[in-house]
């Protein structure tokens, strides 16, 4: 099969990408370094050609709200179209677990585009998997300012990103199948925890504050609603 990623040099992206290699397929990477930008939709229908299923794991390194509801909505308008066109039967999309459940902008955002590709022509599959372990690091590299880094207190059930990328490939060469059972890794563990473990692996000496975040988003954060299976306590 020909198997277009969408997002093909990112976190997922290039553990996808092996995977679907590895297995015989033909994965395209799509990129704006190759001339294929979702948003504007250009170069979409040259790179379609003779594409049999797509997955779409592209992602914004922005949270502002207006940025992500016009990358995805935007983007996801654009790639079914083009698969439309195309004659592209398979339409695959990697989701976060929990978006429905935390009023947060990036996450409503996320709802709106699983809303498109949900309800579009272009039969579908949709994985929510939670944050990667690569998650504390990204938090620490944003947050650190001297010796110190201002960590949220919420709960993570961080998977390994090369097994969501497994997931998605054997997604991506079956039957679409709507919404795939969530993903995640198999405990729960406090992020200021898991934050301070890299700091010590690394021999670092920057010191871990947890904070709690004020707001709504914040405390379904704290109460795992972005766990599987947690309820709020």
């Amino acid at each position: 099969m020909r198997i277009a990623v969408v997002g093909g040099t990112g976190t997922v992206g290039r553990h996808l990408v092996g995977a679907l290699t590895q297995a015989g397929h033909a994965a395209v990477s799509l990129s704006r370094a190759g001339g294929v930008d979702i948003v504007s939709g250009d170069g979409l229908d040259d790179a379609l050609h003779g594409i049999d299923a797509l997955v779409d794991v592209s992602n914004l390194a922005s949270t502002n709200t207006a940025k992500a509801t016009k990358f995805f909505t935007s983007g996801t308008r654009n790639l079914l179209e083009a698969e439309r066109r195309a004659g592209v039967g398979h339409h695959v999309l990697l989701s976060i677990v929990g978006i429905d459940q935390i009023p947060w902008g990036y996450y409503e955002a996320k709802v709106a585009q699983e809303g498109l590709a949900l309800s579009g022509e272009v039969p579908v599959t949709v994985l929510r998997a939670t944050q990667f372990h690569e998650f504390p690091g990204q938090i620490l590299a944003r947050t650190a300012r001297g010796p110190l880094a201002i960590v949220p207190a919420m709960l993570v059930q961080s998977v390994a990103a090369e097994d969501v990328a497994h997931v998605l490939a054997t997604a991506a060469v079956g039957r679409p199948a709507g919404r795939l059972p969530d993903l995640a890794g198999p405990t729960a563990d406090p992020l200021p925890e898991l934050a301070r473990k890299l700091v010590r692996a690394r021999r670092k000496h920057t010191v871990v504050v947890p904070v709690r975040l004020p707001g709504r988003p914040a405390r379904r954060w704290r109460t795992a609603r972005s766990c599987p299976g947690r309820m709020p306590s």
